[in-house]
This record gives C-alpha cells, structure tokens and sequence, in this order.
C-alpha cells in the first residue's frame, strides 16, 4: 500500500513555497516604488522636474553605475570628488543640497532605478481631469491560490486515510475509524496557529496606526488652492504661515493677510478648478466666501463689522506628549516645506503626506545632515561645542554630522 500523506505534505509545503516566492517576486516589484516614495518623492518625480531634476533616464544619463550608487549614497562626497557631471547639475539646480542615503543597498538602489525607468502612470478620464495612477495589488489572487492549494493537500491527506483503512481491513489488520479532518488535533492546532498569527499581525498593524492619519484630506469651508496661491502666483509659504519660521507652530493665516491681496483681487480668472470628486469650482464665489467671513462690502470697499471668522478643519496633528517647534526646523536646521507635507505647491486640496509616526521622524534625524560647517568658519556656531566631531571631520573619519549625532533620536529631545 502507497502512504499518500508525504506525497500531500510535500504538496503543500510546494504550495506553501511557491506562495512565497511570488509574494517575493510581488514585493521586490513593489520595493522600488516603496522605497522611491519614501526616500525620493519629496524632491523628485519620474517623470518631470520637481525640487530636483526628473530621474527617469537617470542610468543613460550617468553610465558609471558606481558613481551613481555613489552619489545616492554620499552626494558631498562625491561633489568633492570633483566629479564634473555631479557638480555641474549641483550648480544648475542652484546648489540645492540633496539628502544622503547612506543605509541604502546596491540592491534596493537598483530597485528605485528599474522602478523609474519603468513607471508608466495609467491615466483614467475623470470630469476633474485628474490623473489616476493605477498600481496592482495581487495579493488576493495569491491568497485564493494558497487557499486552494491548502485545501486540495487536505483532501488528499483524507483519501490517503480512508485508503489506508480499506487496505489494513483488506489485510485483516484491524483499524478505527479515521478522524474527521475537523476533528484531527494537528490540524486544529495548525489552524489556530495560523489564526493567531494573522490575527496578531493585524492587530499589531492597526494599534500602530492608532490616531494616524495620512492622505487625510478633509473638505474646508472655503476652498483654497496651494497650488494657486504658492505654485502659480509663487507666494511664499512664510507669507502665510510666519510662524514656521519664527514659532513652535507654523499658525493658520488670519483672514487680515487673505484680504492683503483680497482687497484688490475680487476674481478668479486662472485655469478651472475641481474638487477631489471631480466637482467644478467657481474660484470667484469662493472669493467671496472670505469677504463675508471677514465683513467686508466689495461694492463700496467699506468693512460692516460683521465678520462671521473662518472654521478651518486641521489636517496636521501631533499627540500632547510630542514636542515638536517648526522654527528649529525652518529657520536652525533648514528643513524645506516638502520634506513634510510633500509637493505642496501643486496641491489643490491639502492632505497629510507623510504619517508623521515616530519611526518617520527618527529616520529623519538619522538621514539629515546639520549645518555642521568648517575650516573656513561657515555653518552654525552653536556646533562648534562638539570639539570631537570637528577633530574627526579634519582626520578624514567622518564628512558629516547627522541630528542623531548630536542627539536627535534622544527620547527627551521630543518627549518631555
């Protein structure tokens, strides 16, 4: 008599593999996308210039694969080099400092590379004329084939039984009755074990995401395009928001610095504007939601005292026991604008961009590199107190200081 079951063991543990390595497959197709939205999407785009120059077509650009892992690596190190092709589009793009990447592999650069060179955005018509980037997630289909493939090894686990008493009776060996497979202790203890785990990871997933909130996105009662305001007509986000660069909070605008430009711009003649859902709106009549919200007669130039106030919805939120101050950000360590709210200025409707989690802003501060300065005196002179930073930057042991360096990943630092 054949024993079946090591034929339906191994068949599972085939299907076990092969649902692995096409999660694999399915991951390392996603990691360059993964890793592209999180280490290079602030400043750059595939396919048009943003903060930095467009990266498709990187690698016909820069033929010397190694200097280009090189230049994601450690960008001021290989300015210093003197490589010509580096220092040229350093100047061209205004001196711009771009982020090192130090803790990044060979195999997840070349990941962001073939993602880039790749990415093709699928464009679905909608009345808003938004793009629609359409990305697969096959994750179902290979669920539903693990699935099947379980249950096919199950089944045959059983017949294996069943056989085996007809043979035994056959022989006059005497047999009990098989178990049920619903009733079988080791395959009980299997599904409960693989209940727990799912079950587990996915309550660990959602508890980490307790009080998160990206691509939050709410509807405010006037709209107000980004995009207008600080991408079209380039008005600076410190206009607005002056206390980013001088404050703990970077403040919402009083309606007084609307009607700074209000008072003589009392309609909307740019290109249409839609909402998320494709609804057109009428930037007119949005600018006179801000007179009547202030008190003010557009016809006679005159304020009525009735002033109504805006109830803007808040997007960005930290919890009580997070320190965060944006003029230590801005105006001491240089941060732009994009490194935390993304591609700001083509946003019509503002969202969250980044998660804004601890982990987030740890890895931050162990990637951004301060104003550490030199030899020749430049940078911020409060670091010239770490002499052992100094001393090492001349022997050649390091080219930069990170904020973890100087203490940045110190639990006080955020939380006191």
């Amino acid at each position: 008599m054949i024993d079946l079951r090591p034929i339906a063991i191994r068949t599972l543990l085939s299907a076990l593999l092969v649902t692995v390595l096409a999660f694999g497959q399915s991951a390392q197709a996603q990691d360059g996308a993964a890793l592209f939205a999180d280490k290079c999407a602030t400043c750059h785009k595939p396919d048009k210039d943003l903060t930095g120059p467009a990266l498709k077509g990187v690698e016909d650009r820069v033929k010397d694969k190694e200097a280009l892992h090189a230049w994601i690596r450690n960008p001021q190190k290989v300015l210093a080099s003197g490589n010509k092709y580096f220092n040229d589009l350093y100047i061209k793009w205004n001196k711009v400092p771009m982020n090192a990447n130090p803790q990044l592999t060979d195999e997840e650069i070349d990941a962001i590379l073939a993602y880039v060179e790749a990415y093709q955005p699928k464009v679905a018509g909608n009345a808003g004329g938004n793009v629609v980037v359409e990305e697969k997630d096959n994750s179902i289909l290979y669920g539903i084939l693990t699935l099947i493939l379980a249950v096919v090894a199950l089944v045959m686990l059983q017949v294996n039984s069943n056989l085996k008493k007809l043979a035994d009776e056959k022989e006059g060996i005497p047999a009990g009755e098989p178990v049920p497979f619903y009733l079988n202790k080791t395959y009980i203890a299997l599904v409960v074990i693989i209940l727990f785990i799912i079950g587990g990871f996915n309550l660990t997933k959602g508890l980490i995401g307790l009080g998160r909130q990206q691509d939050y996105q709410p509807d405010q009662p006037i709209f107000y395009s980004h995009k207008v305001h600080a991408g079209v007509n380039q008005i600076n986000c410190l206009y607005c928001h002056g206390g980013a660069m001088e404050g703990k909070h970077a403040n919402i605008p009083s309606l007084n610095v609307c009607m700074n430009c209000h008072m003589t711009v009392n309609e909307y003649t740019g290109e249409t504007l839609y909402r998320e859902n494709g609804e057109e709106v009428d930037g007119t009549a949005e600018i006179q939601k801000i007179y009547a919200a202030v008190g003010y007669d557009p016809a006679s130039k005159q304020y009525t005292g009735d002033a109504k106030g805006i109830e803007w919805v808040k997007i960005h939120s930290l919890p009580d026991h997070v320190y965060f101050n944006h003029s230590q950000h801005v105006a001491v360590g240089g941060v732009q604008c994009q490194t935390c709210h993304g591609d700001i200025q083509n946003m019509d409707v503002v969202k969250q961009f980044s998660d804004l989690s601890m982990g987030w802003c740890v890895n931050c501060h162990r990637e951004t590199k301060v104003n550490f300065g030199g030899e020749n005196g430049e940078g911020n002179k409060f670091y010239s107190l770490y002499e052992k930073f100094h001393n090492e930057i001349k022997e050649g042991k390091r080219d930069s200081v990170t904020v973890a360096d100087i203490g940045g990943t110190e639990c006080q630092k955020c939380h006191y």
